[in-house]
């Protein structure tokens, strides 16, 4: 999540290139990115809807949905993050803290979703990494914390500095990043790496007995013990562990990655998703294969291949193909024929759905956006997702009286996609607004 052109795009397809998920580098720029695969979205050279894909990592699976930066598609963001257990803020090294950036922080407030961040662009002139953790830390009310330090800023950065591993990481440019090289810190940046380690200790100590005790004592704290405390204070909403790179010059996405396996969590990390039965009582389900299935539907889109796709996150149990599902909102039985997993505009069809995954369901007659599915024998309702006022209102009209009725399909085709587009009818014109 970020502000538009921070790097959202790029960092994604640098992820998904170094994690083999993907074997050739997409670019924005030249319409080549794979999670911008609309026609519009590789015209503008901008995110329009957001796009789900999975890709592995140090035997840690990763779901990721990449979304748009624009403030007129905040509601992508607002969707995906009811779904998700965890966040990577991207902030341009130039442009800092942008008012989006603003938006997106409130919204996984809102949420209590754990985050770290990523300074990108740290090749471009103007870069500053500290200017951006000053301003995480005054804009945004977070506490950062700094895993990584630039080495070398602007048309000189080379690398980063790891200041728990205290090591430099050099990556390739003839293998397009994909070897990294460890070396030892220089002498020049000795001084401010070993200060800046000392910050993140202190930091962490305020949040960790274990650490406070060993940093007291001036005894040596191993970089496991480091990592464990980083991510129980991360879990824990308390800090923000922040690295830095240039996506675009392929270094840094590594060690990002290595931060969403040891920082972020997993779903048996988070508490059990809330809900209520019939009466309104309270009922949790934890996302375990021996629960019964719960689901949240958070995205409705079209597909030319397989007709409605409703993109679904799984809180317990399983969702199986031939089995049916309970949708409570509606009162109505769903069957499922067919489950996909996402790889942007690509389908794979599985058997199978678990606790945590999210994937998609091909149609579905019923449900909507913000709609629960359960187990038929097992009643729960989940909430649902909030979605923002329209901010501006436009009259449109057919162009022949006989184009009426597919202007009204298209319409009503949109607004099951996008909750927040509304369709009424004038009651002074008669004009469809």
């Amino acid at each position: 999540m970020a502000h538009i052109d921070a790097g959202k795009t790029t960092t994604t397809e640098r992820i998904l290139f170094y994690t083999g998920r993907s074997h050739k580098l997409g670019e924005v720029h030249d319409g080549t990115a794979v999670m911008d695969w609309m026609e519009q979205e590789q015209e503008r050279g901008i995110t329009i809807t957001s796009a789900a894909t999975t890709c592995s990592w140090n035997n840690c699976q990763i779901n990721i949905i990449d979304t748009p930066g624009h403030v007129d598609f905040t509601v992508e963001v607002e969707r995906c993050l009811r779904v998700l257990d965890g966040a990577v803020a991207v902030f341009c090294a130039v442009g800092g803290v942008e008012p989006q950036s603003e938006t997106v922080w409130r919204q996984a407030d809102y949420y209590r979703i754990p985050r770290i961040a990523f300074v990108n662009k740290m090749d471009r002139i103007g870069a500053s990494f500290q200017r951006c953790l000053d301003e995480i830390e005054n804009r945004l009310g977070a506490t950062p914390i700094a895993v990584t330090l630039p080495f070398g800023s602007e048309d000189t950065f080379a690398g980063v500095i790891d200041l728990i591993g205290m090591q430099l990481l050099r990556f390739e440019e003839e293998t397009m990043g994909q070897v990294v090289v460890t070396e030892s810190i220089p002498d020049s940046v000795l001084g401010e790496s070993s200060a800046a380690r000392m910050a993140l200790l202190e930091k962490l100590a305020d949040f960790d007995e274990d650490v406070m005790e060993k940093y007291l004592n001036d005894q040596e704290i191993a970089p496991g013990e480091i990592r464990a405390a980083l991510r129980k204070a991360t879990l824990a909403l308390e800090l923000v562990p922040v690295l830095c790179g240039s996506a675009f010059k392929n270094k840094g996405i590594q060690p990002l990655l290595d931060a969403i396996a040891w920082y972020l969590p997993s779903p048996e990390d988070v508490p059990p998703v809330e809900g209520t039965d019939k009466d309104g009582a309270p009922l949790i389900r934890k996302p375990e294969g021996s629960e019964k299935f719960c689901g949240l539907v958070f995205k409705l889109q079209t597909d030319p291949y397989v007709g409605n796709l409703a993109f679904i996150r799984v809180y317990s149990g399983a969702l199986k193909v031939g089995g049916k599902v309970n949708n409570p909102r509606k009162n109505k039985t769903e069957k499922i024929s067919k489950l996909l997993k996402l790889h942007a505009n690509k389908r794979e069809e599985v058997a199978s759905i678990s606790a945590g995954d999210i994937g998609a369901i091909a149609g579905l007659k019923f449900t909507r956006t913000g709609d629960t599915l359960c187990d038929p024998d097992d009643f729960i309702v989940l909430e649902t997702i909030q979605f923002p006022e329209p901010v501006i209102g436009i009259a449109i009209e057919p162009k022949t009286k006989a184009d009426e009725k597919q202007l009204s399909e298209s319409l009503d085709k949109i607004a099951q996609e996008d909750p927040s587009f509304k369709i009424t009818v004038s009651e002074d014109t008669g004009q469809t607004i």
